[in-house]
């Protein structure tokens, strides 16, 4: 077992894989999970006193002056730096430099400079990802299901057929963006699910839309956690959440961008071509712009911060010197490792073999998020599925449909950048992490209460619907503590994927909630939502119990050890990642 087994024996030491710990009688004092504010550190230090602050998490951590060293990892301890230094693999270890300084202006320069090639870049990959998958939504509105005689069932299945193959294809697809790069496999799957994207125009029943269903899942599987893996090498853990905030913005804004879109391609029903239907041309149009995007980043995604040179026709558009001076590279990378040293432990076309994906999957600390990852979306997810369907159902027009879809989706994106914000301002995940279920439960009872027919009751169920749609999405938080606690890339490889098949295993789930015969209000599959909504809080409770705890009884073992005997542990321990006693989670 790779886990870290200890036990307290009668005398009060400490047993631990075999060696034992004195326990100091001093009081340790420990925050109560529900407290607010203070910092996260990854790693806990040999020696407190040779660290200034709990760690560099963000810019505006590191107020310092002139040229003054970036204190805050254990880096800042010479006898123990040495258990942390990268791989001689690793593709940043030569320009990494423990004793590097520099200012805030720059590193903040820097963070900027990422974020416009980096990040941006991403999110506009995650745009296309969205409207191939999401498009589904808009051609339902054009009548797509009684063009191919099929009904809101066959479409479930459909859904369901999308969900299993997606589920299916994210660990795979991890483990080969691995091996050849984010930067390589990222651009070939965006080309490959587009063409399969174009090719649904051209299907005629429901066993052709089952087939473009499977294939596009399969494609685009593993594209989220690929790109998240990706964004891993560059930022630091305090900085990812706000960026997969503006990730999943992203994907939001692919909703009302997509619905000014299909407001005008739908308008080309009737034209000849494509048996004159619009959705066909919805798909044809959308998917070629997919395509067009994936070829360009072939041509633009550097592999990490140090290998931005273009090299022949690759990289073309980073041009022959690169982004970043040496000077720069020393700063992105020792800032990325003094904030989390685990990133280094292997090199970015490194394969994760049979026997380190296996510690990945047994990883019980990471469990708690996976459960959460399983049900948190379920309450809000057939209601966001359904909202063209029951806005038509209630007597809306097709083409104000897919207008009236905006308000929710700016609801969304509101919600998704002010709760990301706010959960790394007062230090809180899990709880922040609540609110989506907070938020759901009084809007289910009223959609389960209202009577039938009442005044105003279609824009009354409009408003409800769409303030469901628009709840907290505290998805970046989770993906973001799921890197975080991973403590290995091996780990956060394989647990971004395990997380990311945990939700997609939800969105099967729910695909299953709302019935044929119980439509267009669904009184018993809301009454089901609530009931998962219910026990999700439970859930989110329950982690934020268990990483408290789990830090609090490292914390009792750590501070009791001299710090002779932490260097023995650090030297010859063969604990890994986050199974360290070191290591501490955030929650």
């Amino acid at each position: 077992m790779s886990g870290i087994d200890e036990k307290v024996s009668d005398s009060g030491v400490v047993e631990k894989s075999g060696s034992t710990y004195p326990i100091t009688t001093s009081k340790v004092t420990h925050r109560p999970w529900w407290k607010l504010g203070g910092k996260d550190i990854s790693f806990a230090p040999v020696d407190p006193d040779s660290v200034t602050t709990s760690n560099a998490a963000s810019t505006e951590d590191i107020e310092t002056t002139g040229l003054d060293n970036i204190h805050g990892s254990v880096f800042d301890d010479s006898g123990a730096a040495q258990f942390y230094k990268p791989i001689e693999k690793y593709e940043g270890a030569h320009r990494f430099d423990p004793n590097a300084t520099w200012t805030p202006a720059e590193e903040k320069a820097l963070v900027r400079t990422l974020d416009w090639r980096i990040c941006l870049p991403a999110c506009t990959f995650f745009f296309a990802l969205q409207l191939d998958r999401g498009n589904i939504s808009q051609a339902l509105s054009d009548n797509m299901l009684n063009n191919l005689n099929m009904d809101t069932n066959d479409y479930n299945n459909g859904m369901t057929i999308f969900y299993v193959s997606f589920l299916t294809a994210e660990l795979p697809s991890q483990l080969i963006s691995k091996k050849v790069g984010p930067d390589n496999w990222i651009p070939i799957q965006m080309v490959l699910w587009s063409i399969v994207a174009i090719c649904q125009c051209l299907i005629t029943r429901r066993k052709t839309f089952f087939i473009t269903r499977f294939l596009l899942g399969l494609l685009e599987g593993g594209f989220i956690p690929d790109v998240i893996l990706y964004l891993s090498y560059f930022y630091k853990n305090k900085e990812l959440p706000a960026r997969l905030a503006w990730f999943w913005t992203s994907y939001v804004t692919t909703n009302i961008v997509s619905a000014f879109l299909a407001y005008g391609i739908l308008h080309l029903r009737g034209h000849s071509g494509l048996h004159g239907q619009g959705w066909r041309y919805l798909f044809a149009i959308e998917g070629g712009l997919t395509g067009l995007l994936g070829i360009l980043a072939w041509f633009y995604l550097p592999p990490s911060p140090t290998q931005t040179k273009s090299h022949g026709i690759r990289g073309y558009f980073r041009g022959k010197k690169g982004w970043f001076t040496e000077r720069e590279e020393v700063i992105m990378v020792t800032r990325i490792l003094r904030d989390d040293p685990g990133k280094s432990t292997m090199h970015n076309r490194q394969a994760i073999t049979p026997g380190l994906l296996w510690a990945s999957l047994t990883d019980y600390d990471m469990w708690p998020i996976y459960l959460i990852g399983l049900t948190w979306t379920i309450p809000m997810t057939p209601p966001a599925n359904y909202l063209t369907l029951t806005l038509k159902a209630l007597g809306f027009s097709t083409f104000n449909t897919n207008l009236l879809v905006i308000p929710s989706s700016v609801l969304f994106i509101l919600q998704l950048q002010f709760w990301t914000w706010l959960s790394e301002k007062i230090n809180q995940r899990f709880l922040i992490g609540l609110m989506s279920q907070v938020w759901a439960i009084p809007l289910l009872i009223a959609l389960e209460t209202l009577p039938v027919k009442f005044p105003h009751s279609n824009w009354v169920r409009y408003a409800i619907s769409s303030l469901i749609v628009g709840y907290p999405y505290v998805h970046a938080i989770l993906v973001a503590i799921t890197s975080r606690n991973a403590g290995t890339v091996r780990t956060r490889t394989v647990g971004s994927s395990l997380y990311n098949m945990a939700v997609q295993t939800s969105n099967i789930i729910s695909t299953q909630i709302y019935q044929n015969k119980d439509k267009p209000l669904y009184y018993t599959g809301n009454a089901v939502l609530l009931g998962i909504a219910a026990y999700n809080v439970f859930l989110f409770i329950g982690a934020k119990v268990y990483y408290t705890l789990k830090n609090n009884q490292r914390d009792k073992i750590w501070d009791g050890m001299t710090r002779e005997e932490k260097l023995n542990y650090l030297a010859t321990t063969k604990d890994k990642g986050n199974k360290r006693l070191d290591f501490r989670f955030a929650s």
